[in-house]
C-alpha cells in the first residue's frame, strides 16, 4: 500500500466534506494510504500573496515544515483542493530556487521552533496521484458498476495546470489526465473546450456579475455539449459552479441544471459504493435525475431542501463581522 501526507485544508473537511468522504471511502481500492499532516494551517488561500508576499509564504512554510517532521516512509505531500496545492507547490519551489525567500521563510518558522530543507518535500495534487501512481489499467479492475451512458465534463479549473511545474498534467490549456480516470470508470467524456478555465474565483464575494458571467460560460458550454454532470477536483470550483448555479440562473433568465460532482465520488460510485457513503445528496443542483439514468439511485434522506446560494449579508447581525478599532472605541 503506497502511503502519502495529506494536507486536507480548510474546505475538505467543511465545506467540502463529500469530497473527503468519498477519498476516505476509496482509498482502500486504489491501495493508498493518506495520513493527515498534524496541526496544520490554513494556506493563505488566493488572496493572501497579493497582501503581503512573506507573510503568506510562511504560513504555507509551516505547513511544509509541519509534514517534513512528520515524514515517516513518505516524502510526498498531498492536496486535494487545487488551491491548496498550488500555495504548498509554489511556496516549495520559490524556497528550492531562490535563496532569499528560502532564508526570509526560515526566520519567521524559527519563531515558532520551525525549519524546512527546500526540497525535503514533494508537493502532488490527489489527481496526480490517481493519474500517475495508481495508473488508469489499475482503476479499470477496480470497477465493478461502470458508469456506461453517464455523460461527463471533466473541469480543472485553472490552478492545478498553471504552472504544471514537473508535466504531470500535460497540455496547461487541454490536460487529459481526468478525462483519462473518467474513461476508466466507463463514463463518456465529452471533449469540454472551457476545461481550463476559470470558474471565478473568490469574484462571487467581490463582483458577483463578474463571477455570474464566468459560471454562466462554463454551465453553458457543459449544457450546449450535453454533458449530464461536470466533474472537478477543487472544492472553490465545485461551490462557485454548484451553489451559485442558482444566482446565475436568476441573473440572466436562464434554466440551466448541470450537477457538480467530485471526481472522488464518480470512483466510488463505479467502485461499487453506496451513494450516501460518497456525500452525493448533498450538492445544490442535484445529481438524482443524471444518476438515475444510469441506474444509481440518490438515497432521498440525503437531498435535503436547500438555499440556492444565497450569499449572506454583510450587515447580518448573526454574522460575526470583524470590527475596525475606531468603531470598538465608539461601542
Amino acid at each position: 500500500m503506497n502511503k502519502y501526507l495529506f494536507y486536507p485544508g480548510c474546505s475538505m473537511p467543511r465545506s467540502a466534506r463529500p469530497y473527503l468522504d468519498s477519498l476516505m471511502a476509496i482509498e482502500a481500492d486504489i491501495d493508498i494510504a493518506f495520513e493527515d499532516v498534524e496541526d496544520w494551517n490554513c494556506c493563505g488561500a488566493t488572496e493572501y500573496g497579493a497582501v503581503h508576499r512573506w507573510a503568506s509564504h510562511a504560513l504555507t512554510g509551516r505547513n511544509l515544515a509541519l509534514a517534513q517532521q512528520q515524514t515517516n516512509g513518505t516524502n510526498t505531500l498531498v492536496a486535494g483542493c487545487s488551491a491548496c496545492y498550488l500555495n504548498l507547490a509554489k511556496t516549495e519551489n520559490y524556497m528550492r530556487t531562490n535563496t532569499n525567500v528560502e532564508r526570509l521563510v526560515n526566520i519567521a518558522l524559527e519563531a515558532g521552533g520551525l525549519h524546512y530543507d527546500p526540497g525535503a518535500l514533494e508537493v502532488r495534487h490527489l489527481l496526480d496521484i490517481v493519474y500517475n501512481d495508481v495508473g488508469i489499467d489499475a482503476l479499470k479492475k477496480k470497477v465493478v458498476y461502470p458508469l456506461k451512458g453517464l455523460r461527463v465534463a471533466p473541469y480543472y479549473g485553472c490552478m492545478i495546470v498553471r504552472p504544471d511545474l514537473d508535466n504531470r498534467f500535460g497540455n496547461p490549456e487541454y490536460p487529459q489526465a481526468l478525462d483519462k480516470v473518467m474513461g476508466a470508470l466507463g463514463a463518456t467524456v465529452i471533449d469540454f473546450p472551457l476545461k481550463a478555465h476559470c470558474c471565478s474565483g473568490h469574484m462571487t464575494q467581490i463582483s458577483p456579475k463578474v463571477a455570474y458571467e464566468l459560471i454562466r460560460r462554463l454551465i453553458h458550454s457543459a449544457a450546449e455539449y450535453r454533458a449530464d454532470v461536470m466533474v472537478t477536483m477543487c472544492p472553490m470550483c465545485q461551490l462557485n459552479l454548484d451553489a451559485y448555479q442558482g444566482e446565475m440562473n436568476g441573473h440572466f433568465g436562464t434554466s440551466y441544471h448541470v450537477p457538480i460532482l467530485y471526481f472522488t465520488q464518480l470512483m466510488g460510485l463505479a467502485f461499487g459504493h453506496d451513494p450516501a457513503e460518497l456525500g452525493l445528496g448533498k450538492e445544490f443542483v442535484s445529481a438524482r435525475e443524471a444518476l438515475g439514468r444510469i441506474g444509481i439511485e440518490v438515497p432521498e434522506e440525503t437531498d435535503e431542501p436547500k438555499k440556492k446560494g444565497k450569499r449572506p449579508k454583510k450587515d447580518d447581525p448573526a454574522l460575526p463581522m470583524p470590527s475596525m478599532p475606531q468603531e470598538e472605541e465608539d461601542e
